[in-house]
C-alpha cells in the first residue's frame, strides 16, 4: 500500500462567496453517510436529489443569517468545510419558517420531519447552552486520508476558543469509521441517539479555558 503523504491546507474564514463549492464539498460528503441515507429515504427515487437540496437550503441559510465557517484550501480548491452554529445563534436555521417551506417543496414531509427530529435530538444531548455546533461538517473524499481532517478540526478548535465564554465544540456522526478518529482528536462520547436503525453518536470537546476552569 502506497505511504499516505500528509499535506498542509490554507485556512480560509467562509462566506457567502464559498457558498457554490462548499454545496458541492458538503453533498458529495454526506450521500453516502448512513444518517442522510436514512433521513432522506435512499430506497426511493430521487435520493440524490434530495440531498442535494437539503445542503442547498442548509448552506444558504447559515451564510444568509451570516454563520461563521472555516474551510480548508488545497491548491485553490475548496478541500474541507466546518459549519459553526455559534451558542447564542444555535436554533437559527431550523427554527426559520421560509427555511422549513423550502424543505418541505424539496424534499417532502417525511424527510423533513426525520431531519428536524434528528437535529432535536442531537441538541438534547448537549452538555450546556454555551458550546459551539458543528452542522456539517467534510473533506472530500478525494482527499480523505492525508490529514485534512485533523487540521480542520485544529482550526475549528482554535476558532471557538477564542469565545472565553464557550465551553467547547460539539459534533455528531452515524458514521462508525469515524469514530475512533474524533476520539483521538480530543473528543469525548457523551450521548449516542437512534436515528431510524442509524446509531448516532455525538461527541464534545472541551475548550482549553473550560479545561482549566474545571481543574482550578
Amino acid at each position: 500500500m502506497p505511504e499516505i503523504v500528509s499535506e498542509t491546507a490554507q485556512i480560509v474564514l467562509l462566506d457567502s462567496g464559498y457558498a457554490s463549492e462548499a454545496r458541492s464539498l458538503l453533498y458529495h460528503a454526506y450521500r453516502h453517510e448512513p444518517t442522510f441515507a436514512y433521513v432522506f429515504d435512499a430506497q426511493r427515487p430521487g435520493y440524490e436529489q434530495r440531498v442535494r437540496a437539503t445542503v442547498r437550503e442548509l448552506v444558504k441559510q447559515h451564510f444568509l443569517q451570516d454563520l461563521p465557517g472555516i474551510g480548508l484550501l488545497h491548491q485553490d480548491r475548496l478541500v474541507g468545510v466546518a459549519l459553526i452554529a455559534p451558542p447564542q445563534r444555535r436554533l437559527g436555521i431550523t427554527e426559520s419558517w421560509a427555511w422549513r417551506l423550502r424543505m418541505l417543496l424539496s424534499t417532502g414531509v417525511r424527510c423533513t420531519r426525520r431531519y428536524l427530529e434528528y437535529y432535536q435530538s442531537v441538541l438534547a444531548c448537549l452538555p450546556s447552552d454555551a458550546v459551539h455546533v458543528l452542522p456539517l461538517l467534510a473533506i472530500h473524499p478525494e482527499f480523505q486520508g492525508h490529514h485534512f481532517g485533523e487540521q480542520l478540526l485544529t482550526a475549528v478548535h482554535n476558532w471557538c476558543a477564542e469565545d472565553e465564554h464557550s465551553q467547547g465544540v460539539v459534533l455528531d456522526t452515524g458514521n462508525p469509521r469515524y469514530l475512533a478518529f474524533y476520539e483521538r482528536q480530543g473528543y469525548e462520547e457523551i450521548g449516542e441517539i437512534a436515528v431510524g436503525p442509524v446509531r448516532e453518536h455525538v461527541f464534545f470537546h472541551a475548550n482549553p479555558q473550560h479545561l482549566v476552569h474545571i481543574h482550578a
